[in-house]
């Protein structure tokens, strides 16, 4: 009997299913419904504990002071170009790995993967040693003082030379969740963010026999804690319960193999880079008010990821069941099942967005009691959160285009709506129009919202469903 005829399974049980992920279940053929709930749970339980580590980490740094919170506002604006290529091969790897698993072919799921984590870790140990190096011209750069320069050369060059640990545990989650193993990815997060959790104030205080680093140790925490996830992934990736298995023959280099994943992360690594280097070119301008205003902003959009994170789960759970499905020729069966996903994602940020904005001042003063980083962290989070449906609903169809191997329509809107319209916007609202650091952050809603609808109109159009991987 095959999982599409089989009994109807309660909501409850899909979830315990989800969780416990012993069952291998073939998502081109199960109800749609439950398909979304097995994959989305923990793919939004992995999402949560990567947004909680992020709160938590500028949680304990808040109490260095705002210069100490600024040096990682400034530095995370470094790594999200990182974040970018590792999202990029991290794309390609969730559109290459479904397709393969969706015609079938397993062999050729595993030789892929091979493939990714050996440019993955050829291109981290690359970028580290160069960025490492220049940590502290990379900081006066993007507008610090010798104060902040001094203060976190320390945290800066740890996170952008030590990036191997974020990179890898990044792409090779990607891959499980193209192969439906959402279970093992989820489980990655929650070990490796929870040892950054618990060492996190261990290194920046000093506790126990652990010395004191200050903001750096907050750095030192992360490497640690994501260094044992990738360890962990790595033994799953070995045949421990993973659908893909990873042999040593896997990391040969294989022509074809590289090109296809190359043509992908390609297109994948600018629509991640446009995105990222919008946001670097929104904390160039927040840093003209000052170090209040960009420490208030940062732990703001720490808030904000916070939700976003988790409601990433829902449209990467979107992602893969377009490429299984589109790999077993079920355009249609994909395109209903991104429908599900956009549902249920609307429905949560909108409730989450709203709860943003009736309580934004004391969300913010969880973090900090100094009364001018509060008022513009209250500012930038009640501002950003007025998005919150359209942010959910844009993120879908984005995932639904990559997860289908259409990584260049992302890039497209990306390219028009972050830097056509996001920098041009905050300029003009924060020094044209002289409002200050509320017109920078008014540009986020705009921009994203801009892509939002876009997006919605060219998912419709369906010319996503005829890629090719």
């Amino acid at each position: 009997m095959s999982e599409e005829a089989s009994p109807p399974v309660s909501f409850w049980q899909s979830v315990r299913q989800s969780l416990r992920g012993a069952e291998q279940h073939d998502y081109t053929a199960l109800p749609l419904n439950r398909a979304v709930i097995l994959l989305a749970v923990p793919m939004v339980l992995e999402m949560v504990m990567e947004s909680l580590f992020a709160v938590a980490d500028v949680f304990w740094v808040s109490h260095l002071g705002k210069e100490a919170v600024a040096v990682v506002g400034l530095t995370e604006s470094i790594m999200t170009l990182i974040y970018a290529v590792a999202i990029g091969i991290s794309i390609a790897a969730t559109a290459i790995i479904s397709r393969r698993i969706g015609e079938k072919e397993p062999e050729l799921a595993a030789q892929a993967a091979g493939q990714i984590v050996l440019l993955g870790l050829l291109a981290a140990t690359g970028i580290g040693i160069v960025l490492g190096y220049f940590a502290p011209d990379i900081l006066r750069l993007m507008g610090a003082g010798e104060e902040i320069v001094t203060l976190g050369t320390g945290f800066a060059r740890m996170m952008l030379g030590g990036n191997a640990t974020v990179f890898l545990i990044f792409l090779i989650n990607a891959i499980f969740r193209g192969a439906g193993d959402a279970v093992i990815a989820m489980r990655t997060l929650w070990l490796a963010n929870a040892l950054n959790i618990v060492l996190g104030p261990c290194f920046i205080f000093g506790w126990w026999i652990i010395p004191e680093l200050g903001v750096t140790g907050a750095a030192v925490a992360t490497n640690i804690g994501r260094g044992i996830g990738v360890l962990y992934q790595l033994w799953h990736l070995a045949g421990h319960h993973s659908r893909v298995k990873v042999r040593w023959q896997h990391f040969k280099p294989e022509r074809e193999v590289i090109s296809a994943v190359l043509s992908k992360s390609g297109s994948g690594i600018i629509q991640l880079l446009i995105s990222t280097t919008s946001w670097v070119g929104l904390f160039k301008i927040l840093a003209l008010f000052g170090s209040s205003a960009l420490a208030g902003y940062t732990i703001a959009i720490r808030i904000v990821v916070f939700a976003l994170m988790p409601a990433w789960g829902l449209a990467n759970a979107g992602a893969t069941l377009v490429g299984q499905n589109l790999g077993a020729h079920k355009p249609e069966r994909a395109e209903a099942a991104v429908k599900i996903a956009v549902k249920f994602d609307v429905i949560v940020l909108s409730l989450i967005g709203i709860f943003f904005v009736l309580c934004a001042h004391p969300l913010i003063r969880l973090f900090t009691q100094d009364p001018e980083v509060v008022a513009y962290g209250t500012q930038a989070l009640w501002v950003v959160s007025l998005a919150f449906p359209l942010y959910a609903a844009g993120m879908c169809f984005e995932a639904a285009f990559n997860g289908s191997g259409d990584t260049w329509t992302p890039a497209r809107l990306n390219f028009l709506c972050l830097w056509i319209g996001q920098i041009p916007i905050a300029w003009l609202f924060s020094k044209t129009f002289a409002f200050g650091p509320v017109g920078a952050f008014v540009s986020v809603p705009v921009s994203y919202s801009l892509l939002a609808i876009f997006s919605g109109l060219l998912f419709k159009r369906g010319r996503w469903k005829t890629q090719k991987v």
